[in-house]
């Protein structure tokens, strides 16, 4: 694997933001954020560098709440962590048999009545984040039964080269199918149909869905961080930390 692949998939969110999905941004310099109807995910060119926390801070704002995700490197002082917890990276591996379902049908995003569906499958499951602006990410397929929205799976973060996989989700009466399995087979082979590869995050603790999933013919590449933290300050005007990282740079 090359050192800029690797690059790549270790900040995800951040190669997304400042590439295909730049359109969808906000911030400038180290940070950058979705637009907040979008995605609740923020990310810093380096984890690791003062100017990107500064950077993030100034978009946050004093005493804003940011989700990062992929890097455990400590936040500087000032910053709370809320919460978080662990999670893990899959890529996937040549045996996945990516594959069209002719029931899979493309949610469309633009529709209020859709986006409503799948906000309500969304609340009844659990997944992880998702707002009424995530299926702008990019393709949306779900499995009906008796015209109802029970299951669905989607595009979310979008790396050169890479697109990942989220939102897996189906109702409880209809698990144990093999849908969720179809819709991930069906999301990637229109991923490989842009000449991409597929990427997923799930949290650790998830072992249902991480079984699933390498049962599928995806690889665990790393285990990774998801947290929510506070930024620091309460007043407005020039932010502690970006001054201080500015006069120490």
């Amino acid at each position: 694997m090359t050192t800029e692949l690797v690059e790549i998939l270790d900040n995800p969110a951040w190669h997304s933001l400042v590439g295909p999905h730049s359109g969808l941004a906000e911030g400038d310099g180290l940070a950058r954020r979705y637009r907040r109807d979008i995605s609740v995910f923020h990310a810093l060119a380096d984890a690791r560098d003062p100017l990107a926390w500064a950077d993030l801070a100034a978009l946050t704002g004093p005493g804003g709440e940011v989700t990062i995700s992929g890097d455990d490197a400590p936040p500087p002082p000032g910053w709370t962590v809320v919460a978080g917890g662990g999670g893990v990276q899959l890529v996937e591996t040549p045996a996945v048999a990516a594959r069209l379902d002719p029931a899979a049908e493309v949610l469309d995003g633009s529709d209020p009545a859709v986006v409503a569906e799948m906000l309500a499958l969304v609340e009844r499951n659990q997944p992880g984040p998702f707002l009424s602006g995530t299926p702008r990410m990019g393709t949306y397929l779900g499995i009906r039964r008796a015209g109802r929205l029970v299951a669905m799976a989607g595009e979310r973060v979008h790396p050169e080269g890479w697109t990942e996989i989220s939102a897996v989700c189906t109702d409880p009466e209809f698990r144990g199918q093999g849908i969720a399995a179809r819709l991930v087979r069906s999301v990637t082979a229109g991923i490989h149909a842009r000449g991409e590869r597929a990427l997923m995050h799930a949290a650790a603790t998830n072992t249902g869905a991480i079984s699933v999933y390498l049962g599928l013919g995806f690889e665990l590449r790393r285990h990774t961080t998801f947290r929510l933290l506070r930024a620091p300050g309460t007043a407005a005007g020039p932010h502690p930390v970006e001054v201080e990282a500015r006069q120490s740079a």
